[in-house]
């Protein structure tokens, strides 16, 4: 236990390093920049860091135990007949996520820090006026977003294994968010809800007359109808630009 604490604090204190030298070399020289300029230099970093990785550490699978059970267990068996057969590191997956989005949504809702996070994602000019420093802002903000992105790899890695293929996994956080909307935690939660059950009921129902493979690219194809039809997402705020 002990040991693993000590790797998680080791963990935590590389990627706030990662996080700081990102903001310095490279996000806080675009403030300002258009939206789509710091889309592209995200993606930039994100398949640097991907392949820097694998040369630094190879391409091999890692086996990671942090504890969690593995074994499977039935619920709500007096309630549907043979129950419903869940992983049990799944549900305690489920239930670290909650307390983790339960923990950042009181973070940024009832402590200074979380407004002024806040208060720079509304508009970081306005924020900077009355006296926010950016600069200590942005490295907050990726401090925080490592620290769940090191929670969710562990996870992962543990159900997985630790390999460079699970940002492929990452990457269903995008249709994820695109249909809660980019400005909800609650929209967030549900958006996942909503592409979890039809990522399943897909490959059931509609699986057999493609095949197989539905649940592979069904969050993305439900992501492209939601940016035709409602681009601000289910619980995302309608931004209208006057010209």
């Amino acid at each position: 236990m002990l040991v693993n604490l000590l790797a998680f604090v080791g963990a935590m204190g590389v990627m706030i390093a990662v996080a700081w030298l990102i903001e310095r070399l490279v996000l806080g020289k675009l403030v300002n920049q258009e939206g789509i300029t710091l889309l592209m230099a995200t993606l930039g970093i994100t398949y640097f860091l991907d392949g820097f990785g694998q040369t630094v550490f190879g391409s091999d699978i890692y086996k990671i135990d942090i504890g969690l059970p593995k074994d499977p267990m039935f619920l709500l068996e007096s309630t549907f007949q043979g129950g419903v057969l869940v992983n049990q590191e799944d549900l305690f997956a489920a239930v670290i996520a909650a307390a983790l989005v339960a923990v950042l949504a009181a973070f940024f809702q009832y402590t200074g820090t979380g407004r002024a996070l806040r208060a720079v994602a509304d508009d970081h000019q306005a924020a900077q006026s009355i006296g926010i420093p950016l600069n200590r802002i942005w490295v907050i903000v990726w401090s925080v977003a490592g620290f769940a992105a090191l929670v969710a790899g562990i996870i992962w890695g543990s159900k997985l294994g630790v390999q460079f293929s699970l940002s492929q996994v990452a990457l269903k956080a995008l249709p994820v968010v695109i249909l809660g909307g980019l400005t909800s935690v609650p929209g967030a939660i549900i958006g996942g809800l909503i592409i979890g059950v039809g990522e399943k009921l897909s490959e059931v129902y509609i699986g057999p007359f493609f095949g197989g493979g539905i649940e592979i690219w069904f969050a993305y194809a439900l992501a492209l109808v939601f940016l035709l039809v409602r681009p601000q997402g289910l619980f995302g705020e309608k931004i209208i630009d006057r010209v």
